[in-house]
């Protein structure tokens, strides 16, 4: 009986310190730092392009590299839960594409708290909120997207000889992306005496949605000549609209992102142009930039990427 349970309890011990070396190399992993890149959505082309761009800087860096996104863009909770577990896990920065603006900030608060630097990606946080909330964010990464209206505005502008009826969908209003390229846009209208905007709606970003939004418009407004989406995912709902009210060729379409099924649609002559972004670019540099700041070299505080318009002239 003795000698069993001096065996017990050395088995005891055994079973203790061999928890205790498991749980210290689980938190220690493989000494390499952790950058995670949070995205509006693991389902959209665009977020698929920086995930990729990403994951070939931190093969460069040598850092292991998280990526997480929510199932719909417009879930900007589950987006603040995903970076909050994160917090937990304690990785040495954050890259977040924001899916909202302002939303977003308490989340940012919680990782300044923590010590953990975030860096934003393609869509700015907005700065009076942050500012007014004491919070901070190292760097954005990302494109000129009020730049990117004004030239999707030309584009129209041109192709429709500086005359005609314009509509446009919109992304999810108070977010900073979408606002600023309608914004660009309708300066660049505005300054055409004869270019008129009938209508212009929300269709958040989806294709589904943008299939059925401009297929009202076209039902309300059928002298619309053009149609501005501040996506291409909208854009491609609103071509499927036009074609199912037999219009196809009628209506200049110009999106934004030139995601592939864009430039399919831009070979195929559905699509006019397209606003191209570069989201590859996006996700290398964010990771680039996060890693200077683990090794706490400086970093600018703002890393443009470059915006063009493609068309079927450059498309490939």
């Amino acid at each position: 009986m003795r000698t069993y349970i001096v065996v017990w309890y050395i088995f005891l011990i055994f079973s203790i310190v061999l928890s205790f070396h498991c749980q210290r190399g689980e938190e220690a992993g493989d000494g390499r730092p952790t950058i995670a890149l949070i995205v509006k959505t693991l389902n959209h082309p665009f977020f698929i392009d920086m995930q990729n761009g990403a994951e070939e800087a931190a093969s460069k860096c040598g850092v292991n590299l998280i990526v997480q996104g929510a199932e719909r863009e417009v879930d900007v909770e589950k987006q603040m839960q995903i970076i909050e577990n994160l917090i937990q896990r304690k990785v040495d920065a954050l890259c977040v594409a924001p899916s909202g603006s302002k939303e977003i900030v308490p989340a940012i608060l919680k990782a300044n708290k923590a010590g953990i630097p975030v860096l934003t990606v393609d869509t700015r946080v907005d700065t009076v909120v942050l500012n007014e909330a004491g919070g901070r964010v190292e760097t954005f990464i990302g494109s000129d997207n009020f730049e990117g209206g004004k030239i999707a505005g030309k584009c129209i502008i041109e192709r429709l000889g500086g005359r005609g009826k314009v509509a446009i969908l919109e992304g999810i209003p108070g977010h900073e992306t979408g606002d600023a390229r309608l914004r660009g846009f309708q300066e660049a209208v505005d300054k055409e005496s004869e270019i008129e905007v009938v209508a212009s709606l929300t269709a958040n970003w989806e294709r589904d949605q943008g299939f059925n939004v401009f297929q009202n418009i076209l039902q309300s407004h059928p002298e619309v000549r053009a149609l501005f989406a501040c996506n291409d995912l909208m854009a491609l709902g609103a071509i499927e609209a036009i074609a199912a009210a037999g219009r196809t060729g009628e209506i200049v379409v110009v999106g934004f992102d030139a995601i592939e099924d864009g430039r399919d649609a831009i070979r195929k002559g559905t699509m006019e142009g397209s606003v191209a972004q570069h989201p590859y670019e996006m996700g290398k540099q964010a990771i680039e930039n996060a890693y200077r700041l683990i090794n706490e070299e400086e970093i600018k505080a703002y890393n443009p990427v470059k915006i063009e318009l493609i068309t079927l002239e450059n498309v490939n």
